[in-house]
């Protein structure tokens, strides 16, 4: 029902001005009828008694003279089970049961309950009547998936409440009535399994916020070991098109040591986000054997859908994240790509007649993006659990130059930076995330000097390979000419990782500090070679049967022996290790 009234004075592509009488507040919705038909808006100005709104349907045949019908209610999603699985719009609308509906062309106008309200969920309740509870706190809890998901007192009830009665445990639907409970004027309030809460509020209803120490593992080399990420921390991927920022997402959302994954696909073309919707489904989950999907929610806009819905996907996907760490669950949101909300929010700035910032995004772009990475984190919650958001976001600047303004805002608020690179991608070595200008403030699975030191022989090796372009190799010393070859040998067997082979692709931390050991020790001999042909060969052979290892099941029969035909081939050359490597060897497993 409606809660106040205007009508359209003024309309500039998906963004409409509204005169009204009476009260409206920033992000209410509000309806705009055309026909038959109710467009869906947020209101993102308010000036005097008129209003801008952001609508997030196509605009045509919207009219000066519309009536707009305001909700009173800010852009808010449904909180509750039946959430995993799921392939929303950014406005929370199943794209599944609007395909029902509307056929192949979805239509505008038509909007969908986003958790089915029929189906019936086990419920066990764990509070009882007398208990005093909070915002946040359960009181019970149903199965969902392979998860226990828990019913919350809503977020948005402050203060203290007295558990008046609750159901026994049985099938319930979200809608009834689970408890009763009383505020602190002896009002009743009744709980049931879902409730909505706007987007763009941050849930903090946990007890404290910790600093994000502990790995989260993705089981992929270059990131655990080089460049980690921290639960609860921030990270992004910029690079230019083709560079593999989607193949290293579902590589990520497979094997990373989380429970929930929540991918936000805000305005990337249609044909990557087809390719994310056809291949989760058929990945399977390492954890259970089952469909990846079982633990999995979609949040999808493409660039060909309303601008405005690019905002909203990204908020949607981030409050879902929220509420399912307030279970004491480890989630992860990959957004992809943030650079097209970028760009949605320079479409409306623009439509605002606002003073532009640099490349014309508007000027508080900055603060947009840190308020959306700030939203990740790992607390503590009140029945002293822990549970994590970590937020990578993809980002997609023009040529792949990372001094664009979102890049360059984004690269403010993240711990970590993994660089796409062009050369990388188009010498065919993936993950194409370049080693020498990546960095990372979190901690790596692998020891930290021993990381040093392979970073040191990349530059070394980069240095004179760059030397060897311009003198060719004749003008290099046959040391020089070593020095580059282990680096080539270092990118080839461990920088770089084959996701699309199960074993490869699913490299466990043991795994990674037991090969970076042998590493140290290799990359730290001397070796007895008299010429640069037999370097050359010599190397080719090593670095085929370390690839060899990397395709054998860790700690297996064909592991050790593949690890053998490794230790022999570097017996019949090795000479000296260096004091650093062999100080750094001590205690290692090679």
């Amino acid at each position: 029902m409606a809660e106040n009234i205007g009508k359209v004075v003024g309309i500039n592509g998906n963004m409409v001005t509204v005169q009204f009488d009476g009260n409206v507040s920033m992000n209410e919705v509000g309806y705009v009828k055309v026909g038959d038909t109710r467009l869906k808006g947020e209101i993102i100005r308010i000036r005097g008694n008129e209003a801008q709104m952001q609508i997030y349907e196509m605009t045509n045949g919207i009219a000066c003279g519309n009536e707009v019908e305001f909700t009173g209610d800010l852009l808010s999603v449904t909180l509750g089970p039946g959430l995993l699985g799921q392939v929303y719009d950014g406005l929370q609308n199943p794209l599944p049961l609007l395909a029902k509906k509307a056929g192949w062309f979805l239509e505008r106008g038509i909007y969908v309950d986003p958790l089915d309200d029929e189906k019936t969920w086990a419920f066990t309740p764990s509070a009882k009547p007398g208990d005093v509870v909070k915002a946040g706190e359960y009181i019970g809890s149903v199965p969902e998936r392979a998860f226990t998901h828990r019913i919350f007192i809503p977020f948005y009830l402050l203060g203290s409440y007295t558990v008046k009665s609750i159901v026994p445990a049985g099938d319930y639907k979200i809608n009834d009535t689970v408890a009763v409970i009383t505020d602190e004027k002896g009002k009743d309030i009744e709980v049931k399994m879902c409730f909505k809460w706007p987007v763009k509020r941050a849930i903090n209803c946990y007890a404290e916020r910790l600093a994000p120490t502990e790995t989260m593992e993705t089981k992929v080399r270059l990131i655990d070991s080089f460049f980690p990420v921290a639960k609860g921390g921030t990270y992004c991927i910029p690079g230019p098109f083709g560079a593999g920022k989607t193949v290293l997402q579902h590589t990520t959302s497979r094997y990373a040591d989380v429970d929930i994954v929540i991918i936000a696909a805000c305005g990337e073309r249609a044909g990557e986000v087809v390719e994310t919707l056809t291949e989760f489904p058929k990945l399977t989950d390492p954890k259970t054997g089952r469909s990846l999907m079982e633990r999995t929610i979609i949040i999808c806009n493409t660039s060909s859908m309303p601008v405005a819905s690019r905002e909203a996907s990204v908020y949607t996907a981030v409050t879902l994240a929220e509420y399912y760490r307030q279970m004491g669950l480890s989630v992860l949101l990959l957004a992809d790509s943030t650079s097209r909300w970028a760009q949605a929010l320079r479409e409306m700035s623009g439509r605002l007649e606002e003073i532009p910032g640099e490349e014309a995004f508007p000027a508080y772009l900055e603060s947009y993006i840190a308020a959306f990475y700030e939203r990740a984190g790992y607390v503590r919650l009140p029945d002293g659990s822990t549970g994590s958001v970590t937020i990578g976001g993809t980002v997609s600047p023009a040529g792949g130059n990372f001094e664009e303004p979102v890049t360059q805002a984004t690269l403010k608020v993240v711990g970590a930076f993994h660089g796409l690179s062009r050369e990388r991608s188009d010498a065919r070595k993936y993950p194409a995330i370049d080693p020498l200008t990546s960095w990372s403030k979190y901690k790596s699975v692998v020891d930290a000097d021993k990381i040093a030191f392979c970073r040191n022989i990349l530059e070394h090796g980069v240095e004179v390979g760059s030397m060897m372009k311009v003198v060719g190799e004749e003008g290099t010393s046959l040391d020089d000419f070593i020095i580059y070859l282990k680096e080539e040998m270092l990118d080839a067997v461990y920088l770089q990782q084959n996701s699309f082979d199960p074993i490869d692709a699913d490299c466990s931390v043991e795994r990674q500090r037991y090969v970076i050991d042998k590493l140290v020790k290799i990359l730290g001999s001397s070796f007895a070679l008299t010429d640069k042909d037999e370097a050359r060969s010599y190397f080719n052979q090593l670095r085929q049967r370390f690839t060899d290892w990397n395709y054998t099941e860790f700690k297996s029969d064909k592991f050790r022996a593949a690890e053998a035909m490794i230790d022999q081939l570097y017996d019949e050359k090795s000479g000296k290790m260096s004091p650093e490597a062999e100080s750094l060897c001590k205690g290692g497993n090679a």
